[in-house]
C-alpha cells in the first residue's frame, strides 16, 4: 500500500484554529519521575523463532512457521483468529520450541470485537514450562507452571470489574478460580476495556531481573509506543525455559479474538556479553536462508527491469517510483477541508498523548504510595513488638499519623486520576464530529483546561503537604470558653418577651 488513506470523518471548519492552538500550547506536566528509566537498559535482541507477524503469515500447507495451532484457531495471511464469534469455541497457538533465554519481552497486538455490549470469555498470553494446548482456562490447560496474563471480558463474580487484565502465577498445582475471575489468585491486575477499539490493542510484557511488568496501549491512538502502566509483580520466579502461547475461549456470549502479531525479544543484562545471532543457526539453515535470499533478490531485479520497460519516461529521474506517483497525486488533490481536518486530528492526538502520559505517571505514584503505607505499617508493627512497654504509644501516635497522611495522599491522587479520566472522556466525545456542535466541542476543551489547572494545583498541594518537617506538630490551644447563660436569666428573658408579645397583640 503506497497511497496514504484519507479520513472519512467530517468536522466543522471553525474548530480548526481553536484545536490547533490548543495543541501547540502543551501544558506542563508536574509529576514524579521514576528511577527505573535511569537504570541501564538491557540488550534487546529479536527472536524470530518465537514470533509471528503478517503479511504472508501462513505457509502453503496452512501452518505458521515455528508455531503450532490447536482447537478452533484459524491462521490467515495477516493474522490468527484464535476464536470466531460463535458460542463455546476454544483455540490457541504455541511455540514449537522452548525458549533458551532467561529474561524476555513480548509485544502482542490483538483485536477483540463483538456485536454485544459485553463479551466472553477472553484471551490469555502464556509463558509456561509445558504447552497447554487445550483446556478450561481461556482455551488452555489448567495447572500450568509459569504465568498467564488474562484479558477477561466476562464478569463471572458480578463485581462489575470487567473487562480487566489479571496476572496469575502457578506452580503446576493450583486450579484456576473461574467463579471469582481469578481475584483470589491474582498477583496484580488492572481494569482496562480492550473490546471494540478503533485501533488494535497492544500489550508489552517484560520479565527482567525477576520482575514482571505489563504495559498496555488501549487502542485509542495509532501511536504504537503510547503505552500506559497496568501491572507489576516483583520477586517472581519463572521457569528458565518455557513455551510462549496465546489462547482464547467463548461461552454463552462470543467475540472474535484476532492476534495480529506476537514479537519476542531476548533481554541480556548490561555488562554481559550479548549472544551472537550466528552462534545458534546451524550451517544447513544458513545455506537455506542464503539461497532463499538470492532467489528473492533475482525476482526483485526482474520486477525492476519490467517496470523500467513499461515506464521508460521515468528512467533516470530520482524518486519517480509508483509509490511516489500515487503520493504526489494524493497531495495534489488534498482540499482545504481535508488539510484542516488533518490538523485538527493531529492537535487532538497531541493533547491525548499528554493526558495519557500524566495518567500513567499518576498510576505509578498511587502504586508507590500504597507500597509505602504497607512498608511503614509493617516496620512500626515490628518496632511495637520489640518494645512492649511502648507498643500502645507507638500505635497511637505514629501509626495513626502516617496512615492518615498516606490515606489523604491516596485520596487526592484518586481525585486527580478521576479528573484526568473526565478530561479523556471529553476528548473522546470531541473526536466524534456528528455527536455535538461547535459550542459543545468548545466547552469540552474549556473543561480540559480547567481539569489540567486543577491537576497542577493538587499536585503542588501534595508536594507541600508531604514535605518532611523537623519540628513535631504542636497541639492547638483551646479557645476561651464563652460565658454561659444561667437558667434563671433565661426564664426571666422568656417571661419578659412573652409579656411584650401579648401586650403588642392586645394593642393591635
Amino acid at each position: 500500500p503506497c497511497a496514504s488513506p484519507r479520513s472519512s470523518a467530517k468536522m466543522a471548519a471553525p474548530l480548526a484554529p481553536l484545536l490547533f492552538c490548543l495543541a501547540l500550547g502543551r501544558p506542563a506536566l508536574a509529576a514524579a519521575q521514576t528511577t527505573e528509566g535511569a537504570a541501564a537498559a538491557p540488550h534487546r535482541r529479536f527472536e524470530y523463532k518465537y514470533s509471528f507477524k503478517g503479511p504472508h503469515l501462513v505457509q502453503a500447507d496452512g501452518t505458521v512457521p515455528f508455531w503450532v495451532h490447536t482447537g478452533n484457531a484459524i491462521p490467515s495471511a495477516d493474522q490468527i483468529r484464535i476464536t470466531t464469534s460463535l458460542k463455546s469455541q476454544k483455540g490457541s497457538v504455541w511455540t514449537k520450541n522452548k525458549s533458551i533465554f532467561e529474561y524476555w519481552e513480548v509485544e502482542v497486538t490483538f483485536r477483540v470485537t463483538g456485536r454485544g455490549r459485553i463479551g466472553a470469555d477472553g484471551l490469555a498470553i502464556w509463558f509456561t514450562e509445558e504447552q497447554g494446548l487445550e483446556g478450561p482456562v481461556f482455551g488452555a490447560a489448567d495447572k500450568w507452571n509459569g504465568v498467564g496474563i488474562f484479558f477477561d471480558s466476562f464478569d463471572n463474580d458480578g463485581k462489575k470489574n470487567n473487562p480487566g487484565v489479571i496476572v496469575v502465577g502457578n506452580n503446576g498445582k493450583l486450579l484456576y478460580d473461574h467463579q471469582n475471575d481469578g481475584s483470589t489468585q491474582a498477583l496484580a491486575s488492572c481494569q482496562r476495556d480492550f473490546r471494540n477499539k478503533p485501533y488494535p490493542v497492544r500489550v508489552k510484557i517484560t520479565y527482567y531481573q525477576k520482575t514482571l511488568t505489563v504495559l498496555i496501549n488501549n487502542g485509542f491512538t495509532p501511536d504504537k509506543e503510547d503505552y500506559e502502566f497496568c501491572a507489576k509483580v516483583e520477586d517472581m520466579m519463572l521457569p528458565s525455559q518455557g513455551y510462549f502461547g496465546i489462547s482464547a475461549a467463548t461461552g454463552g456470549l462470543a467475540d472474535d479474538h484476532d492476534v495480529l502479531s506476537f514479537l519476542t525479544f531476548q533481554l541480556t543484562e548490561p555488562g554481559k556479553e550479548a549472544p551472537t545471532p550466528d552462534a545458534e543457526i546451524p550451517q544447513k539453515d544458513k545455506e537455506k536462508y542464503q539461497e532463499e535470499f538470492e532467489h528473492f533478490q533475482q525476482e526483485l531485479d526482474k520486477k525492476k527491469e519490467e517496470f523500467q520497460r513499461e515506464h521508460p519516461d521515468v528512467q533516470g529521474q530520482p524518486g519517480k517510483t509508483p509509490c511516489a506517483f500515487f503520493l504526489a497525486a494524493d497531495d495534489v488533490f488534498e482540499t482545504v477541508s481535508d488539510r484542516e481536518l488533518r490538523q485538527i486530528f493531529e492537535g487532538q492526538n497531541r493533547i491525548h498523548l499528554e493526558i495519557k502520559q500524566l495518567n500513567r505517571q499518576l498510576d505509578m505514584i498511587l502504586d508507590e504510595q500504597r507500597r509505602y503505607v504497607s512498608a511503614v505499617t509493617e516496620e512500626i508493627a515490628k518496632r511495637g513488638a520489640g518494645f512492649p512497654g511502648q507498643q500502645g504509644q507507638v500505635s497511637q501516635q505514629e501509626i495513626e499519623t502516617v496512615v492518615k497522611t498516606q490515606e489523604e495522599v491516596i485520596r487526592q491522587v484518586k481525585e486527580i486520576r478521576s479528573s484526568v479520566t473526565d478530561a479523556l472522556r471529553s476528548i473522546s466525545g470531541a473526536q466524534h464530529p456528528g455527536s455535538a456542535g461547535v459550542y459543545e466541542t468548545t466547552q469540552h476543551f474549556n473543561d480540559i483546561k480547567e481539569h489540567l489547572h486543577v491537576v497542577k494545583r493538587d499536585i503542588e498541594h501534595l508536594v507541600q503537604r508531604n514535605t518532611p518537617s523537623s519540628e513535631k506538630p504542636k497541639c492547638p490551644e483551646l479557645p476561651p470558653f464563652p460565658p454561659c447563660l444561667s437558667t434563671m436569666h433565661f426564664f426571666i428573658f422568656v417571661a419578659v418577651q412573652t409579656v411584650l408579645f401579648v401586650g403588642y397583640v392586645m394593642y393591635r
